[in-house]
């Protein structure tokens, strides 16, 4: 997997001549979503209303919150590439029952670096492709033990179409030291995407996920993955300005080493979302006038 890192890296030079480069510059911050969701079920004198042939008054009063921040700095120079991205996720589920002391749940928690460089070798009319090369570092908030993992990968990608964003093969290594006495190197395979799609003005249809297949391990364990499945599915409509409001479904499922069967996650609801594109290269022209 490491050869065929520096074998990309090696390619960079000589695809630099398959096409002549178009004089494109751009430098935009995206903010790609800062969203949040909510709900909250509240049920007063619940205890006096055990009995009671009416469900939702012997419910268990709950809160659910998930909060979502993803932004990237892209940097585009002729044929060149460049994203800095930070994704942040956190979900909290609290039960109340009547009679018991409160239950926290996490429903989601995770922290994302990335920096991903891609490479125009192609450029046709619709989309731009080349390969592409990215490093990541993967944590938690409050994970216990704390996911700790460096994740550096390459390949190739199909990028800057005006409805699929990226969408990519990479080979990739994984460096894992959540366990401190059992750190762990891996290979994988991954595919993955972004997609954007105005369906009409105001409304907008967003996915974007990935596919990682474990390949080979330096060491067995057991909380090790086999493989791992996410994909987003959201639809934006405008609520004011950049402000947004939709439904949303989020699926994960992964197979571990030691289990027999497959885990998932799935969550359906709605979200308050906050997405506009800052066209960086723009204002600093205006204020250079």
């Amino acid at each position: 997997m490491k050869k065929l890192m520096f074998g990309l890296l090696a390619l960079l030079p000589v695809v630099a001549f398959a096409e002549e480069s178009p004089k494109e510059t751009k430098f935009n911050l995206n903010v790609r979503r800062i969203g949040f969701d909510w709900s909250n079920t509240s049920i007063g004198n619940a205890g006096e209303y055990q009995d009671s042939t009416v469900v939702a008054l012997k419910a268990t009063s709950q809160e659910n919150i998930r909060g979502v921040f993803d932004v990237a700095l892209e940097y585009g120079f002729e044929r060149f590439k460049w994203d800095n991205a930070v994704f942040m996720e956190y979900g909290k589920q609290t039960l109340k029952p009547y009679n018991e002391e409160k239950a926290v749940d996490e429903s989601a928690d995770k922290i994302l670096f990335s920096t991903d460089l891609a490479y125009a070798c192609f450029d046709f009319e619709a989309f731009k492709l080349g390969p592409i090369m990215r490093a990541q570092y993967e944590t938690e908030f409050a994970g216990d033990p704390r996911r700790k993992i460096i994740r550096p990968n390459a390949g190739f990608a199909l990028f800057d179409n005006e409805i699929i964003k990226s969408l990519y093969v990479v080979g990739v290594y994984e460096y894992d030291f959540t366990y401190a006495e059992e750190k762990v190197s891996k290979s994988a395979f991954e595919a993955g995407w972004r997609v954007d799609y105005d369906i009409r003005d105001g409304v907008k249809f967003t996915s974007d996920g990935y596919y990682r297949k474990y390949l080979s391990y330096s060491r067995y364990v057991d909380e090790d993955l086999s493989y791992d499945f996410m994909a987003n599915v959201r639809l934006d409509t405008n609520l004011w300005g950049d402000f947004t409001f939709g439904p949303y479904v989020q699926y994960r499922q992964i197979h571990s080493r030691w289990a027999e069967r497959k885990g998932s996650n799935t969550s359906v609801g709605v979200s308050f979302s906050y997405i506009h594109n800052f066209d960086l290269m723009y204002k600093a022209k205006e204020k250079s006038e």
